[in-house]
């Protein structure tokens, strides 16, 4: 199949899912809804053309995967990760084994074989780490209790893919040793963890002198390629040495996380995670047949509600027994309730590849019910918090709450402002601020001021401001103040348009350097304008009349100095900043 056939295909996924996406978003749905129900409409069990689906598709479907875990990655630093403690870690593993030997378990009671029945475990024990992080994003839920939760439980559930695979692969070869096996996890086990201190060394060492170079720093477009260079580049060397995209593409953006350039990367790889990201979501569905789900409509409801059900009771004792509260507990468990992508790997690895009915039937019952699971994600997901506060207002009184039990709740009692460009002016700005005790996060394009910023406790980003992905990924609906001190005023408005925005209420404090650019950055929606000429003459006029009185109380001479002070008395009066409500008259 040549290049322009597999493009075809591609236009024809990315025309569906955009009509359906924005079907489904006029509806107040998730797009994901719509992208998963393109794909089951162009699968070749449907109406879509046999081109559609191959395996070129299929690759790119899963580097979208890959790009969203190195995204999410690069907000999870390894400190931020080992604060996850037990609870999403422990967690995690405890819920792949209990899930694993449960399925495995009542599979044999079935009848069915050890590759069959171990593959059947596999299928239920993962989640959607794609749809979960991506509604949990979307909703800025990823950083609350039962986001960080079901963080940690994703990746250990992603880590848990390759041995599992591995075993699987192994059975499907006949008689093995136990012998082989460990060897097997071992060299698996060693890949992975030289290819986490091959990326650490260079996180470390190589990056930061390469940030250092003017011409790299100077030049948009260069920042962009390292960004998908940095984001692509991980997933085919994991790809490489045998291990999953994702897990290796989500190690390099946690270990990168470090760098004051991770949450620009993140923005820059933005476009490009989408495109790719939406083709998974329409491969998945290109996977199920909608006639055969039909006929057998009653057997996919009851697997999958059965599923769902108890995979949110096993994951909330899990979560208990873990000292997480119930509200906690119960949200996590119902945001990781479904079956996710890598099941269809497993699943076409155990059942398709035979050719009995029984494996056969086995097969379009799985992928059936993990479409039907994906599907109610985002509502799993929406109503998750909700459904926890029920549960605990219905079965715990909030009195059983214990002092460990209690979460541990991020200090919001400080102001959380943004300062974007630390030069001089921003650099001296922020001292009252810091005697206020504000929460300040400083954005900066250069990475020297931000580490400026970062050597004094504050939070310093590498990152064009006038990037919607990067000032929705610092919280930019949460921030208490916004001042802009940039130079530019092209720059200046383009940052308050972007701001207004996403946030149109966010108190906006901005920078005119010239008094003829003042209005103009008001009307773009600053709530106060500091005009910098207006500011130097009140400045002047203030020093001079410090002069003068110095002057006057070593002379006789009062007449003319006394008039001159009553003149510029009004300078004490005159507004240096031009507001929203008391626009200027004149401009030059």
């Amino acid at each position: 199949m040549d290049f322009w056939t597999v493009l075809s295909g591609i236009l024809v996924l990315l025309a569906a899912a955009l009509v359906a996406g924005v079907v489904f978003e006029r509806l107040g749905q998730s797009a994901v809804l719509g992208y998963l129900l393109a794909g089951l409409v162009l699968g070749p069990n449907a109406f879509g053309p046999e081109t559609a689906q191959n395996e070129t598709i299929s690759n790119i479907a899963e580097l979208g995967v890959a790009l969203l875990l190195f995204a999410i990655g690069l907000e999870f630093s390894l400190k931020r990760l080992w604060r996850m403690g037990p609870v999403g870690l422990g967690g995690g593993t405890v819920q792949v084994i209990l899930t694993v030997g449960i399925g495995a378990t009542i599979s044999f009671a079935f009848g069915l074989g050890a590759q069959a029945a171990i593959g059947i475990g596999a299928i239920v024990a993962f989640s959607s780490t794609a749809c979960v992080l991506r509604v949990l994003t979307d909703r800025g839920q990823i950083d609350s209790f039962h986001g960080r939760n079901s963080l940690g439980v994703l990746l250990l559930q992603d880590i848990a893919v390759v041995p599992l695979v591995l075993i699987i692969s192994m059975l499907d070869q006949g008689d093995i040793s136990y012998g082989q096996l460990a060897i097997g996890m071992a060299r698996s086990a060693g890949l992975f963890l030289a290819m986490t201190i091959a990326f650490w060394a260079f996180a470390n060492f190589v990056l930061p002198r390469f940030l250092r170079t003017s011409v790299l720093l100077a030049n948009r477009e260069l920042l962009i390629l390292l960004a998908a260079l940095l984001s692509l580049g991980s997933a085919w060397v994991a790809h490489s040495l045998g291990i999953s995209p994702a897990l290796g593409a989500f190690v390099a953006g946690m270990v990168l996380a470090e760098s004051p350039y991770a949450l620009q990367a993140r923005a820059d790889i933005s476009t490009l995670r989408t495109i790719f990201v939406t083709i998974f979501f329409v491969s998945i569905g290109m996977l199920g047949d909608p006639v055969w789900m039909y006929h057998n409509m009653l057997a996919v409801l009851g697997l999958g509600t059965a599923l769902i059900a108890g995979k949110t009771i096993l994951l909330t004792l899990i979560m208990r027994a873990f000292r997480c509260p119930w509200p906690e507990s119960v949200a996590t468990a119902v945001c990781l309730a479904q079956i996710g992508e890598f099941s269809f790997i497993i699943t076409e690895q155990v059942f398709h590849k035979a050719n009995t009915p029984t494996d056969v039937w086995l097969f379009n019952l799985f992928v059936s019910v993990s479409i039907l699971s994906l599907l109610v994600t985002p509502y799993l997901v929406r109503y998750a918090p909700l459904i926890g506060r029920w549960f605990q207002s219905r079965k715990m009184a909030s009195s059983e709450y214990t002092a460990e039990e209690q979460p541990h709740e991020k200090n919001m009692t400080a102001e959380r402002v943004l300062v974007v460009g630390y030069g001089v002016a921003g650099q001296q700005l922020v001292e009252p601020l810091i005697r206020h005790g504000a929460h300040i996060i400083v954005i900066d394009f250069q990475a020297a001021n931000a580490q400026l910023a970062n050597d004094r406790q504050l939070e310093g980003v590498v990152g064009d401001a006038r990037n919607a992905e990067l000032l929705q990924h610092l919280g930019i609906r949460d921030l208490d103040l916004v001042i802009v001190a940039l130079p530019d005023h092209l720059t200046v408005t383009s940052v308050i348009h972007q701001v207004r925005a996403l946030a149109p209420g966010v108190p906006i404090v901005a920078r005119a350097r010239y008094h003829r650019f003042a209005y103009e950055i008001q009307a773009a929606g600053a709530t106060i304008v500091v005009d910098e000429e207006r500011q130097i003459g009140h400045r002047l006029g203030l020093e001079a009349r410090r002069i003068l009185r110095q002057d006057d109380n070593n002379s006789d001479k009062r007449g003319g100095t006394e008039r001159f002070l009553r003149t510029t008395n009004s300078l004490d009066a005159m507004p240096p900043v031009i507001t929203q409500d008391k626009k200027p008259t004149s401009f030059e």
